[in-house]
Order: C-alpha cells, then sequence, then structure tokens
C-alpha cells in the first residue's frame, strides 16, 4: 500500500472533527484538500472509511476502527519523535576520543578537566593507542572523533587543524649541543638519534627532515612510548627528537630542549568521518579540545621554543 502519513493524518482530523471544513481549518487545508486527501486513502486501502451526507461525515464500521487505532498510533509516533529530538539536542552521554600517547599524555587532561565542568552530564573516555589504531577506530566508529598527526592519508575523513608545534632537539643538559644558542638541524650529522618508532605520527615527519637536510641519521634505538626517550637520552645512549607537545620535561633530570634551525612543525587535527553528524555531546567535547588548543598556543607565545620574535634561548 502507498499510503502516506499526511492522509493519515487528514482522515483522524476529520473522525474527530465530523466535518471536511472543520477539519481543514484545524490543520490549516482547505474542505476540498481534506476530501481529497480521504479520498485518495479509501482508494489505497480499497475500504470506504466515511458516509458523506449534504451536512456530515459519518464513519463507517470500518473507519471507527481504523480512526480509534490510528489515533493512538499517531499520538505515540509523535511522542517518539519528540523523545528523539530530545535525545538529538542533549548535551549527556558517552563521548570516546581517541588520540596518540602524547597527545593523551600532554593536551588531553586539560580537555577532559576543562569538559567536566563545562559539561558535567557528558562521560569523556579517552582512548590511548598509537596513530594508526587511532585513525581505524575512528574508521570503523569505534570512537566519535580522535586528535591525529597531519599528514595522513584521509580522504574518507573530515580534518580540522587545531594546533602546530615545532619539534624540539632533546640532550643531556653537559652535552655541547646544550652550549649552543640555536641548534641547526645540520648539528644532528653523525650523532647517536634516540627516537620513537613508526607507531607514532611524528616519526615520518622526522624522518622526512633528516632527508630533507640531507642527514644520513644514526638511529641507536626505537621506542614506543615516547616518556621512555628522556631515561635513554639521560643514560648518555643518543639525543633524540621530540614535538613541543612532550614538554615539559620530568624534574630533577639533566635534561635540556633546544630549538631546531630551520624550523619544523607538525600539524595536530581533529578528525571524524566525513558526512557522519557528531552527536551534540560530541561537538562540545570536538569544541572543548579545540579551545584547549588554542589556548596552549597562546600560552606559548613570548617563549623563545616558540616564538620567533622572542629571540633565542
Amino acid at each position: 500500500m502507498n499510503y502516506s502519513l499526511r492522509q493519515l493524518r487528514v482522515f483522524v482530523a476529520v473522525a474527530l472533527a465530523g466535518s471536511f471544513s472543520r477539519a481543514g481549518e484545524r490543520i490549516g487545508l482547505s474542505q476540498s484538500a481534506v476530501s481529497h486527501s480521504v479520498k485518495e486513502l479509501e482508494n489505497e486501502i480499497g475500504v470506504r472509511l466515511l458516509d458523506r451526507t449534504t451536512r456530515e461525515v459519518v464513519l463507517t464500521d470500518a473507519g471507527q476502527q481504523l480512526a480509534g487505532r490510528l489515533e493512538r498510533l499517531l499520538e505515540e509516533l509523535n511522542t517518539t519523535l519528540l523523545d528523539i529530538r530530545s535525545v538529538g539536542h542533549q548535551l549527556s552521554g558517552t563521548v570516546r576520543v581517541a588520540a596518540s600517547q602524547t597527545i593523551s599524555a600532554h593536551l588531553m587532561p586539560q580537555s577532559i578537566a576543562a569538559a567536566a565542568l563545562e559539561f558535567p552530564a557528558i562521560r569523556f573516555v579517552l582512548h590511548d593507542r598509537p596513530q594508526q589504531w587511532v585513525l581505524q577506530s575512528i574508521r570503523q566508529g569505534e570512537v566519535d572523533f580522535g586528535i591525529v598527526i597531519d599528514p595522513i592519508q584521509a580522504s574518507d575523513l573530515d580534518c580540522e587543524p587545531v594546533l602546530s608545534e615545532p619539534f624540539l632537539l632533546l640532550c643531556r643538559s653537559d652535552d655541547a649541543l646544550a652550549k649552543e644558542k640555536s641548534i641547526s638541524w645540520q648539528s644532528l650529522q653523525g650523532a647517536n638519534l634516540v627516537l620513537q618508532d613508526y607507531a607514532s605520527g611524528s616519526r615520518p615527519l622526522i624522518d622526512e627532515a633528516l632527508a630533507r637536510q640531507g642527514i644520513a641519521a644514526n638511529i641507536v634505538q626505537q621506542i614506543g612510548h615516547p616518556a621512555t626517550l628522556y631515561p635513554m637520552v639521560e643514560a648518555g645512549i643518543g639525543i633524540s627528537i621530540l614535538p613541543a607537545l612532550a614538554l615539559p620535561l620530568p624534574k630533577g633530570r639533566p635534561l635540556i630542549v633546544k630549538r631546531l634551525t630551520p624550523v619544523v612543525e607538525r600539524q595536530l587535527m581533529l578528525v571524524r568521518r566525513k558526512n557522519r553528524s557528531l552527536s551534540r555531546a560530541a561537538e562540545a567535547i570536538w569544541e572543548v579540545i579545540r579551545q584547549q588548543a588554542q589556548q596552549l598556543t597562546a600560552a606559548r607565545r613570548g617563549n623563545p621554543l616558540f616564538d620567533d620574535s622572542a629571540g633565542e634561548s
């Protein structure tokens, strides 16, 4: 049967009003439009629903049975749609966000805390994983969205840049490089390097920078967790290159960071599936993370590690 919701609503209006004209006044249709709609419904279901006279319309037995059931069903449908609209607009529920380890450790805690203050009814669940897992979990719908390091092959994803930051040199405070005001990438020629492995989204960018500067990298260790860089460098195994988001350094360790020139930056991006709407709660958390990234950028102004106008350290 090819009947419409509009036809059913018009029929119920006529059944309640007992008149085409009165029904039309209530629902904003002309008498002829009401009559035509009811006639179409009768033709579609093959049953006469109304007996028409010059003064009134009277429900047939079939019409009475249909009207009684339809009134309840349409009311239930209307209530259901209102409930769904409420769900779509409410700022509550669970929002799942995936991020790599460095991002999880140094941007997400502030974001989670800010979200808890502003949206206490939203449960913010963080998935702390390598970048490829983050991208896979977004594509498979296991999380609402993620934050990753660009560049990525992501024609199927919507990406929004939220933070740009430089790579820095990490070395011991008694290293010869620690005495220099400015460290060029060329200074890394022949040095032993301890770098994160390819589970990190930063590693391809570091490899590209080394290759662009013509540096034959002597990579002595490749590690999975960024926190492992610090004891490796402290032990004298090598120096390292890390993103600014890995700061501050652990207190009490003889380590120092220096700005590398020319500046090579990485970009952090909020990422979600293309053509897939976020819930209002997820949109709220997305905005919280964006704001936290903006605040971090503002806080770095004037720091010589990040700001050219501040001079060299």
